[in-house]
């Protein structure tokens, strides 16, 4: 098998044009929806180990409601572990030293919260079954960090994950549909992503009342995750079809959904176009590539700490300027599928879309500036050359640490 996922057969040609589409199998959406989590929790295992965010499950008023329908389903619950941000191999070391010990027949780990704590129980559910049992933190660190990509000795996660059910509680990263958990290490300054297509969730419960809690800033990152997500797939290099598909159906309602979810949390509609969309940003990305704007956005975290998708949605406009030359007959594909009355003209449309988005970016109010979030003007040559991965090769304008200094300076 290569690496994502295609049989290879010995002397045989591959088609240019075959690809993979890898997605949850069994995904529940819409809202009162969670009060489903147990049954579909009874279908993959018969006890469950609880992961989730300090807010999204520790002290929240939906814990309540995920407890219950464990409980209707006769399900035995324990919570082995809680994020207070995004995972760290600490934190993924600590959580696998304090798992419950025994066997793990039966077990299902259901994941509530935004993409943090979606990551960590992706985390734990493919290592604790391809790791030891009953290691103490020190001597896991090392084992998680051979197994991320571009950083330890590359090994891979063979046997099946623990099935997992994710629970997203935030409307933007689509974690609850990709194949990959992102950890960092503060440590040994990365950011880097265990991956498998064993790890995707094998059920997903999507409901967009769960997302009523969370507080603007929170709203706003989340949503431009989810935008930057759609956009890079689609023009990125990896130019698969139903992807592209997916962005069409999506990229609309959350570009006319952001801005309603901001002025009125209380609007349950757009909450639920921003939920729909998040759920196929993760599809899309988890199946074709990205760009800039994620590639640079690790390192940032790296550097400065910045969220995720906060670090999206300062870069995302820059990244459009970038691509601009070589993705303008995608760019008016978009602002045509966002608005059917958009001009003809291949130019006209793709300035529209890049004003759009920086307009959208502007009504979020996240920081327009690397200095904004604490990034000093002499590590620009740092971030530069720390930006990469498979995220910046998807870019369709290849860039080098150099061509990025000069980019990244421009919005310092």
């Amino acid at each position: 098998m290569d690496g994502i996922g295609h049989s290879v057969v010995e002397g045989a040609a591959i088609d240019p044009g075959a690809w993979d589409f890898v997605a949850p199998p069994a995904i529940r959406f819409g809202a009162g929806r969670v009060a489903e989590v147990g049954e579909a929790a009874a279908l993959l295992g018969k006890r469950v180990w609880l992961v989730g965010g300090r807010r999204s499950l520790a002290s929240a008023p939906h814990r309540d409601a995920v407890e219950a329908s464990l409980a209707r389903a006769g399900l035995p619950a324990e919570i082995v572990a809680v994020t207070a941000g995004e995972p760290t191999v600490d934190d993924v070391a600590a959580a696998l030293a304090t798992l419950p010990p025994g066997h793990r027949d039966g077990v299902v780990v259901v994941a509530v919260g935004g993409g943090s704590a979606i990551d960590l129980a992706k985390a734990l559910a493919a290592l604790a079954t391809n790791l030891p049992v009953g290691l103490g933190a020190a001597d896991y660190d090392p084992l998680i960090v051979d197994r991320l990509e571009g950083v330890g000795r590359g090994i891979p996660i063979d046997l099946a994950p623990l099935p997992l059910v994710a629970v997203p509680t935030t409307a933007g990263t689509g974690a609850e549909a990709t194949r990959n958990a992102v950890i960092s290490c503060p440590r040994r300054r990365f950011k880097k992503s265990l991956r498998s297509p064993l790890m995707v969730p094998r059920a997903v419960v999507v409901d967009p009342d769960l997302t009523a809690g969370c507080d603007r800033a929170t709203v706003a990152a989340a949503g431009l995750d989810c935008i930057t997500q759609l956009v890079e797939s689609f023009i990125c290099r990896v130019r698969r079809p139903l992807p592209r598909a997916l962005v069409l159906e999506a990229l609309p309602r959350a570009v006319r959904a952001l801005p309603r979810v901001l002025a009125d949390p209380s609007d349950g509609a757009a909450r639920s176009a921003m939920s729909h969309a998040s759920l196929l940003s993760g599809m899309a990305l988890s199946n074709s590539g990205l760009g800039m704007a994620h590639g640079v956005a690790a390192a940032l975290g790296v550097e400065c700490g910045t969220p995720h998708g906060l670090a999206c949605g300062l870069l995302l406009p820059v990244a459009l300027e970038v691509n601009a030359a070589v993705a303008a007959a995608d760019y008016a594909i978009l602002e045509r599928a966002i608005d059917p009355a958009a001009s003809a003209s291949e130019r006209i449309a793709a300035a529209a879309f890049v004003a759009r988005i920086e307009s959208l970016c502007a009504v979020a109010g996240l920081p327009r500036r690397l200095s904004a979030v604490g990034l000093s003007r002499e590590r620009i040559g740092w971030l530069a050359e720390n930006s990469g991965g498979a995220s910046l090769r998807g870019n369709p304008v290849e860039l080098d640490p150099a061509t990025l200094v000069g980019i990244l300076t421009r919005i310092w």
